[in-house]
């Protein structure tokens, strides 16, 4: 992992999508098209089904009026996040790094991962439960086999965003013609549905679910995400380039959140016209709906149900990555390898529902996954309301800053997520002391303290703000400020380190190496022995090998003594990135020059990101050379 101080978000990507200049608006909307698709699969994800199958089978249509108001709600969150990106050049996190102090940040930092896990959850359940339900795998397997997408992102990130974004959007086109398809097979009551758009809570659970379909609907690590994925287009932002493309994002933004919009409404529909409408109040589960929709349609709809179950948890899982590496980047300036992030988020995710299963059975996989979208829904106040006060900054945002009457709607919003949370904490704490019985001392000694410190943190980000006093304005744009450089000095190597491998890298690693030492400077000429009895037994090792890589070592050596060069040879052995690193801090070596192979994704994992390694362990000036 590395330390960053002038990195963009998603660097990967950034600016990676040309917009044409002074062109049609279908050719310029084309281009802008696409991080809304992204960001809008979270809105559709297998953790938007239990909650949209629980709130349609208990309520039937009495609660589409949440899924109507959480879409509007995050259609006003989106904008504001792609707004920021795009105004500032920040994604929230690195804004969010910018303003507040470490004590802060941290917090925010876990909230936010842990936010990204329950979100994760939720895709792994819901693949292994697709997975289930159309080629009878048992959920246990299936949950292993969700590891298997790991390196997913890895591969389409690489083949550039495009490319991602094409393959999002096939996703949610087979999630939405699925459900077009089963709207028709389950032909929902016209009147009735009219009616649910009526803002009604029939009884506490109605809140609680209305909560998870809000935690389920606006999610918090999209508002992460889109404030970086909008960064993805190279356009022109003079000449009104950047107003036009705030409006084009907004578009973009509708278009996508809408079709969520539908798929989640769509499930809620099916909930309540199959399975209400005959009494069937608990399905709440996935794999019960599924069973009774076969059952009742025959073949066709549960199938459909399946395929675009998997559809929506395998798109997921490639945002709720995305998401987990902006954040870590953005909170803590930290990047860690994406296989690794993605492994480490998918561990996160897998650890509790194989947990679940082995000690409580498959049946209480749906239970866990409702409460995943509540713990999402407990997070949302974390991120909307430092959100709000970066966008209505008009020291920071200049022409962009958002209008009042958009601040007074994105506080209403705010206001309204917070106030359930709040009232939902509340009834949760107090229904865990009254069952909780003598052992209630452990909720006021360990739980009690978590909700009180999460409240003062909420209030400092809410208010802070108000209070703020005159101090000297931090960096706005990710790459910090330039500094002052005054003289600059040249710098003089003395001991240059180079790495051979005995390959047609050598002649230019060694060349660049006298290029900035001449013949003033020391060389070591640095070899790993890389066999597996090397890795065993070290120095001690004589075989074949060995004895040929030092002797091709020394004959490097003495050709450049030979015309006038120091230079030493030193053997290591085992790990190339660890043996190299060692030797150069436990020398005086001041450069240290490797050649570069361009070994990209797949070939880094089976060969080693050697070149990385080494220069995050080292503490000199790595040069790396390429043909």
């Amino acid at each position: 992992m590395t330390q960053h101080t002038t990195s963009k978000s998603l660097s990967e990507v950034h600016g990676s999508v040309a917009v044409p200049h002074k062109r049609g608006f279908w050719k310029t909307l084309l281009a802008f098209l696409g991080p809304a698709y992204l960001v809008s699969v979270g809105y559709m994800d297998p953790g938007n089904w239990a909650t949209d199958l629980a709130g349609g089978s208990q309520f039937g249509y009495a609660l589409i009026w949440v899924l109507l108001m959480s879409n509007l709600m995050a259609l006003l969150l989106q904008s504001l996040s792609a707004r920021l990106g795009l105004v500032r050049g920040l994604d929230l996190a690195q804004a969010s790094r910018h303003t507040y102090p470490k004590f802060i940040n941290i917090p925010l930092y876990i909230l936010a991962e842990v936010a990204i896990a329950a979100c994760d959850l939720a895709e792994v359940i819901g693949m292994a439960i697709g997975l289930q339900l159309l080629f009878k795998i048992d959920l246990l397997t299936g949950v292993i086999i969700t590891l298997a997408d790991t390196f997913l992102l890895l591969f389409l990130i690489n083949k550039g965003i495009r490319k991602m974004e094409a393959f999002i959007v096939s996703m949610i086109a087979i999630i939405g013609v699925s459900f077009f398809i089963e709207m028709l097979i389950v032909k929902p009551n016209a009147s009735e549905l009219v009616r649910g758009f009526v803002p009604s809570l029939p009884n506490s659970n109605a809140l609680y679910i209305a909560i998870g379909i809000i935690g389920a609907t606006v999610m918090p690590h999209n508002l992460y995400l889109h404030s970086s994925l909008v960064q993805t287009r190279r356009f022109n932002r003079a000449d009104g380039g950047l107003k036009k493309a705030i409006r084009f994002n907004f578009i973009d933004s509708a278009v996508a959140l809408n079709l969520a919009l539908f798929v989640n409404a769509a499930i809620l529909i099916l909930a309540a016209a199959a399975f209400y409408k005959r009494g069937l109040h608990d399905v709440a589960e996935i794999q019960d709906a599924h069973l009774l929709l076969t059952n009742i349609f025959g073949t066709a709809a549960p199938a459909l149900f399946a395929i675009a179950l998997i559809a929506a948890g395998q798109s997921s899982t490639i945002t709720g990555t995305l998401a987990g590496q902006i954040v870590m980047e953005g909170y803590l300036n930290l990047r860690i390898r994406p296989w690794l992030r993605r492994i480490l988020t998918r561990l996160i995710a897998i650890i509790p529902a194989v947990f679940t299963i082995v000690y409580f059975g498959e049946a209480e996989l749906g239970k866990l996954l409702i409460l995943s979208q509540v713990i999402l829904s407990l997070q949302l106040g974390f991120a909307i309301i430092p959100l709000i006060h970066f966008v209505s900054d008009k020291t920071k945002m200049g022409e962009f800053v958002i209008k009042p009457w958009v601040k007074i709607s994105a506080w209403v919003a705010a206001a309204i997520i917070v106030g359930l949370n709040v009232k939902l904490v509340i009834n949760e704490l107090n229904g865990w002391i009254e069952s909780a019985g003598s052992n209630a001392v452990y909720i006021y000694l360990f739980v009690l303290p978590l909700v009180i410190a999460a409240g003062i943190l909420l209030l400092y980000i809410t208010f802070s703000p108000l209070f703020k006093t005159a101090k000297t304005p931090k960096a706005t744009v990710p790459h910090g400020k330039a500094l002052e450089l005054g003289d600059l000095q040249l710098k003089t190597y003395k001991n240059i380190a180079v790495t051979i491998d005995f390959s047609e890298m050598d002649k230019v690693a060694i060349e660049n190496a006298i290029s900035q030492g001449g013949k003033t400077a020391a060389y070591t000429l640095i070899h790993i022995v890389e066999s597996a009895g090397a890795s065993v037994m070290g120095e001690d090792i004589e075989d074949l090998e060995t004895g040929e890589d030092i002797n091709n070592l020394n004959s490097y050596c003495a050709h450049l003594q030979s015309l006038g060069y120091s230079t030493e040879v030193s053997i290591g052995y085992g790990n190339p990135a660890k043996a190299i690193s060692e030797i150069v801090n436990n020398s005086a070596a001041d450069l240290i020059v490797m050649g570069g192979h361009g070994h990209k994704t797949f070939k880094d994992i089976l060969f080693g990101a050697t070149v990385d390694t080494v220069r995050h362990n080292v503490k000199i000036p790595v040069l790396v050379v390429r043909k």
